[in-house]
Order: structure tokens, then sequence, then C-alpha cells
């Protein structure tokens, strides 16, 4: 009897322990990036992230765990593979984040309809929005991000790692005089490139070169007359290849009218990564350096050119016959 009274005495303690804990956990109070002030009793345990970034962002501040729920194309860091996806943009299942039951979610603007957010808010989720349009906006996600999980020192630690990154890459280059392309959308889709205030304009001039539709503001639909007529230096394709047909290299260098362009007679152009330049996240460091090594170390780009070249002939070599 005297021990299952000292058993049930512990038990009352550490009941009481916890619940002191829970009192003592600050409130959190942010401002997400549409201007929406956002209110939790404590910092958040149980999150869905339906975009990319703030998946990476996420887990590079060691909020891995947290994650109960991702974006269908949240893919990095492998780990995130094993958390459950979901729908998200129009096609957004509420239900799904709902059964997930987590305190908060974290979406890009205008990425889920006015209904939508409702619906969620209205089932006790908190709606946090993040905008990250430039390299600015990346450091203003990291440390909304950070506020909200409880991790201000990771996400101040991450955002100097970032500016140092930077300020490297910036203090290895110059001034080339010479002009870059984003190619954002592939001509079969559509041209689309980054203009003025996007983080992969700001890329660019770290690494000493010009956007050549800095004129244009954001992301832009653009006209192929127009990349001719601009006649850029440098080409970066983000085009994702699936090891079939022409490498997305190959089928700029391939296009009727664009033989004459400074960068494709001089084979400048560059298919980077897409995750890792498209996304608005600590990944833009990788971006960078890859960027800066095509430009100021060629005999690197060209071994990449060469590694891609015998992959794709023994994809095809390995491939049937039709």
């Amino acid at each position: 009897m005297k021990k299952l009274l000292t058993l049930l005495l512990l038990c009352a303690l550490a009941l009481s322990a916890c619940a002191a804990a829970s009192a003592d956990a600050p409130a959190v109070t942010v401002t997400d990036m549409m201007g929406r002030e956002i209110v939790l009793d404590a910092p958040a345990t149980r999150v869905v992230a339906l975009t990319a970034a703030d998946c990476e962002i996420l887990c590079a501040l060691g909020c891995g765990d947290a994650l109960v729920g991702r974006g269908e194309y949240c893919n990095y860091p492998a780990s995130v593979n094993d958390v459950p996806a979901v729908q998200s943009g129009y096609e957004t299942n509420i239900e799904q984040i709902i059964s997930l039951e987590p305190q908060v979610l974290f979406m890009a603007t205008m990425a889920q309809t006015a209904e939508q957010v409702e619906a969620l808010e209205n089932a006790g989720i908190k709606v946090i929005v993040s905008d990250a349009q430039n390299i600015d906006g990346v450091y203003t996600a990291i440390r909304l991000i950070g506020a909200v999980m409880g991790k201000n020192d990771e996400a101040e630690a991450l955002v100097k790692q970032m500016t140092d990154a930077f300020a490297r890459i910036s203090a290895e280059s110059e001034d080339t005089g010479k002009t870059v392309y984003f190619e954002v959308s592939p001509l079969e889709w559509g041209l689309w490139t980054a203009g003025k205030g996007t983080f992969m304009d700001e890329l660019a001039t770290m690494c000493g070169l010009t956007n050549a539709f800095a004129d244009l503001e954001g992301w832009a639909q653009i006209s192929e007359e127009q990349v001719l007529d601009r006649d850029p230096d440098y080409i970066v394709t983000i085009t994702m290849y699936f090891g079939e047909g022409p490498t997305p290299v190959e089928e700029i260098l391939s296009r009727p009218g664009w033989e004459n362009l400074k960068a494709v007679r001089q084979r400048q152009v560059l298919n980077a990564d897409n995750d890792e330049i498209s996304r608005p996240g600590p990944r833009l460091m990788d971006a960078a350096r890859t960027l800066h090594d095509f430009v100021y170390q060629p005999e690197l780009a060209e071994e990449v050119v060469e590694v891609v070249e015998e992959v794709v002939e023994e994809i095809d070599e390995e491939t049937p016959a039709a």
C-alpha cells in the first residue's frame, strides 16, 4: 500500500511539473508575410508545410520531426519523403490536412483559395503565409518560421550562414560586363524569365553578371524574339531532365535561330539544379556557388557536361529499341 501511495504521489508531481512547464511556455506572436498577425499559445510542435522551400527551411532549423505533413513537391532532404504527402494549390485537400492534426500550416501567397484558408482556420489550424521573392525575403521567411517553431537562435545562425556564403561569392567575383538569361520555363511551354526583384537576379549580380532582363519586374513571360534581340553571354536553364531525348542544354544549343547567340556559339549554357535555384530557401547558397563556378571555372562546367553526356549515352544504350 505504501509503495502504491508513493507511486501515485510521483505521478501527481510529474503531472504538476508538466502542467507548470506548459504554463511557462512562452506564447508566440508573429506577423506573416501577408501582414497577418498570428498568435500561438506556445511554439508549434506539429506542422504541415505545403511549399518545398518552407519544408527545407524547417529541416534546416532542425524541425524535421515536427513535420506531420508536406506538399507533394516537398522532396528535400530525403527524410521528408517518409512524411505523409498532401495535395496543395487549388487541389488542396482540407480534410486530408485536418486529419493530420497540425497546429500550424505553412503555405505560399495565393497557393490556396480564401475559402480553403478559412476552412483550415475554422478547424483550429493557424495558417501562416510566406512570400519570399528575393534573398531578403528568404531571410524573413527563415526568421518567421524560426519564431513559430521556437528556433530563433537557429534561424539567426542560418541567416548568418547564408549571408557569409553570399559575401564570399561576391568577394570572389568581379564585374564581367556580361549578361545572363535565366530560362525559368522552356520554349515548348512558353518562355518565362526572372526579372528585377527576384533572387535569381540577385544571384547574377553576386557573380558579376547583369541579368539580361533586369528591366522587367519579377517573374515575367517573354518572347523568343526578345531573347534573340538581347543576345546573352550566358544562358541558365532550370528545365529538369528525365533521361529521354536531348538534354536541356542540347535542346537550347540546337534551337533554330539561336545558333548566332553568343551563349550558344560559345556553349555557355548551364542546366542548373531546378530545386536549388528555384526554391527561396537555404540551398540558394549552392545555386550561387554553381553559377559562380560556371562563370569563373569553365573547366568544371565542361567536366559536368562530359559526365552528363556519358550518363545520357549509358541510358540510351540500356534503353531497348522500340
